[in-house]
């Protein structure tokens, strides 16, 4: 096939017929382009051919012969099937074993001469060869040198994938691609075209570096990181222009007399790292464009103080203030922290789902009589209005959805938002997923804290921790102990309040204990926490709503029941619930069988008490996805680009995505921006409704 183009389609390919083109349709497979970016997730190193008779210790070969013997054998765990045979080449024998590749039987011909590359292993009776690739020589999928080892598409093997891409790179010149990158950002980043770095991980040359290769580490892999990275950076720059490019009709009144009122309200010293963001939202909230800054900050570090001082300035400057919580129980604990600090000066109203007179609120949000309300996702519902909405904060904000977000910003004129999280996220993460908000961090707690100490212990030391929990309660502690369950699951092997909990509560006897969990009436669940807070309930046993904002100073004991069940970030903010009273506190992790991850997790909770540290653990452990949460809905996937491996690539990208915006770059790149102004214009309609 000759004059290919990257927009080329698939089904014009050899061996790519119509069910074959739909299939990789389906799995965003188009055009050859498409294809030139599935890159290999690693290589084989069949440059070396091994005879038999010198493969002497464990290791991967490349070797050549012929299959006999071959045979199949069942076996009834998981309905596993083996292939075993042999490997001869005149210098020696090898026995071979392949898993779960029946067909095999069928296809190999015991006269033709094969190339085989994998493990070699030693066992009792000698070597074994595992599971290795198996290629007839003179075919036109037997390869040599380097062999790129492609992730299965649609349903097609690996082996299929590597002959399509091979049948583009002989067809198709990489370095003829147009490539998006400016030229002046290569050259001062010293990376190769698009085209050549292409070539490099399709074909890879006889002295490549194989470890290089396969841990994405060569130029050619930063090349393609970096392009995503900074059209991405881009994409946000623009992004944060289209949220903030219409001035605010709302101004502050930043004065003394402001000043006094703030230092009226504070019940305490603000530390170093609080007076420093204060100043960085104020400066915000004095310029003539809305702000979109997030707060960032470990569990107890004082992240609800500052969001109060930035809401009383925008309520001492005639305007209203919203304050939105992902939960019922996180949102009462807010409202009776407003209430509590703000006394009567104004008027602060609650709006939940479960609100006695929710038509009551909304009317007095409408004609201002309501300064400041505080609600879950009640707040962004559609027959909801305020009189003059001037800041909105948003606590928790990796509960929410980017769109929801959008939703509460609409219900003002250009309002001022704060988002605000106590899940510390490492600085890579946040300049992928929250790129389009300034960053604020408090990374310093109050004074006086005690770190809290931490353990794990298994599941068969419970009767000795239930003991000593007693005792620790009889010297007048208060404890949450918290379980992954309300009641038992056939999905999950995890205990349940319903069983271990009730258990718990039988054993600490005339102990006072209650449970706390979603299903419980709002009212019934105020009274609870209510005499948590005084003392009266001394062990409160819950699931995981009292994962962040709840705070009784006086509860020194958390104990986690199937420590395993939960994620790494989650944990540590179990553990922030304690650790804010005089007393010293201790976290317990109680868990069953372990997982390697699980183990990792746990090991690394038990050795630090800092949020950031965990934070980056728990990237590395959990990868970027599954920490995006719900904002991960208008938030682009990488093909190439790794934030942990490549988080370097995102600091340059970002400085340069910076000039790029700005106009200070030499050269004409205004086809490069308009397709990412586009794109972020998409973005913006999508998720802010028009």
């Amino acid at each position: 096939m000759t004059d290919l183009k990257s927009s080329t389609l698939l089904i014009e390919l050899k061996g790519v017929g119509e069910t074959r083109s739909r299939a990789l349709a389906q799995a965003g497979f188009v055009t050859v382009a498409d294809l030139l970016f599935h890159l290999p997730f690693r290589y084989e190193d069949r440059r070396q051919q091994s005879t038999l008779a010198t493969i002497s210790e464990p290791g991967r070969y490349s070797t050549r012969g012929r299959l006999s013997g071959l045979k199949r054998v069942r076996v009834r765990r998981r309905n596993l099937s083996l292939v075993r045979g042999w490997i001869e080449d005149g210098t020696g024998r090898l026995p071979v074993i392949w898993f779960n590749r029946p067909y095999l039987i069928n296809q190999v011909q015991e006269e033709a001469e094969y190339a085989l590359y994998g493990e070699v292993r030693w066992r009792e009776a000698g070597p074994e060869m595992i599971n290795p690739t198996c290629e007839r020589i003179g075919e036109q999928s037997s390869e040599q040198g380097i062999v790129p080892v492609y992730p299965a598409v649609a349903g097609l093997g690996g082996s299929f994938v590597r002959r399509l891409v091979r049948q583009v790179i002989a067809s198709l010149d990489p370095l003829t691609l147009a490539d998006p990158l400016p030229p002046y950002l290569r050259e001062r980043r010293s990376l190769p075209s698009l085209g050549e770095a292409l070539t490099v991980l399709h074909r890879p040359g006889q002295d490549a570096e194989l470890t290089t290769l396969e841990e994405g580490g060569s130029r050619a892999h930063a090349r393609l990181a970096y392009g995503e990275f900074l059209e991405l950076q881009v994409e946000l720059g623009f992004l944060r222009g289209y949220e903030t490019r219409q001035e605010k009709d709302h101004r502050y009144r930043l004065d003394p007399g402001l000043r006094q009122v703030l230092v009226d309200i504070l019940p305490f010293r603000l530390t170093g790292a609080q007076r420093r963001v204060l100043k960085e939202i104020s400066t915000d909230l004095s310029a003539p464009f809305p702000m979109l800054r997030l707060l960032q900050g470990d569990v107890g570090s004082g992240k609800t103080i500052v969001a109060v001082m930035a809401l009383v300035m925008a309520l001492e400057s005639g305007l209203q203030g919203a304050f939105m919580a992902p939960t019922e129980l996180l949102a009462e604990q807010h409202f009776q922290t407003l209430f509590s600090l703000l006394k009567e000066r104004y008027r602060v109203a609650l709006l939940t789902s479960s609100v006695t007179d929710p038509r009551r609120v909304r009317t007095d949000l409408a004609d201002g009589t309501v300064q400041l309300v505080v609600g879950t996702h009640a707040l962004v519902q559609e027959d909801v209005e305020f009189a003059r909405l001037g800041l909105a904060v948003v606590d928790e904000q990796h509960r929410f959805g980017v769109a929801q977000r959008r939703y509460l910003q609409r219900k003002g004129k250009q309002p001022d938002l704060l988002v605000m999280t106590a899940t510390p996220i490492p600085r890579s993460l946040a300049m992928t997923v929250y790129g389009d908000l300034s960053l604020s961090v408090i990374d310093e707690l109050p004074p006086g804290r005690l770190p809290v100490e931490t353990s794990v212990v298994p599941a068969r030391k419970r009767r000795n921790l239930y003991e000593w929990l007693r005792q620790e309660l009889a010297d007048g502690s208060q404890a949450y102990v918290v379980f992954p369950l309300i009641e038992d699951s056939d999905q999950l092997i995890a205990e349940s309040i319903a069983t271990m909990g009730e258990e718990l509560r039988r054993r600490l006897g005339g102990i006072e204990s209650a449970i706390l969990h979603g299903r419980i009436p709002v009212d019934e669940r105020d009274e609870i926490m209510a005499r948590f807070r005084q003392g009266d309930i001394r062990v409160l046993v819950a699931t995981t709503v009292i994962e962040v904002g709840v705070d009784v100073p006086n509860a020194s004991i958390m104990l986690i029941e199937s420590g395993e069940r939960f994620g790494l970030s989650q944990l540590h903010q179990l553990r922030g619930r304690v650790g804010r009273g005089r007393r010293q506190s201790t976290c317990v992790v109680v868990h069953g069988s372990l997982t390697a991850d699980a183990r990792r997790r746990l090991e690394v909770f038990s050795e630090t008490n800092d949020g950031f540290r965990i934070a980056e653990a728990d990237l590395q452990i959990r990868g970027p996805g599954d920490l995006l949460g719900t904002r991960q809905s208008g938030v682009p996937l990488f093909r190439v680009a790794d934030i942990i491996r490549d988080r370097e690539w995102l600091e340059r990208a970002r400085l340069d995505a910076e000039e790029l915006i700005r106009g200070g770059a030499p050269g004409d790149h205004r086809q490069f921006l308009g397709r990412l102004r586009r794109r972020a214009r998409s973005r913006y309609e999508r998720f802010a409704g028009g």
